[in-house]
């Protein structure tokens, strides 16, 4: 059981790190050839952002709200 709250802050959260990661994810593949370093650490953050927002999506699911 969860608020009504809880659950809208949870699906806010889902879609700001799934497209924060494949915002990432891109600007890394975008910038390899310039610096490799930091592009790598880009897509490191979105190869972990996006799954994140993937995983939370299986929790909202489970959530049920308050009557």
């Amino acid at each position: 059981m969860a608020s009504a709250r809880t659950i809208a802050w949870i699906e806010r959260l889902v879609w700001i790190l799934i497209y924060a990661g494949l915002f990432s994810f891109v600007l890394g593949l975008a910038t390899l050839n310039a610096h490799e370093a930091t592009a790598w650490m880009l897509i490191a953050a979105g190869a972990v952002l996006v799954p994140a927002g993937v995983v939370l999506i299986w929790v909202r699911s489970r959530l049920r709200p308050d009557d």
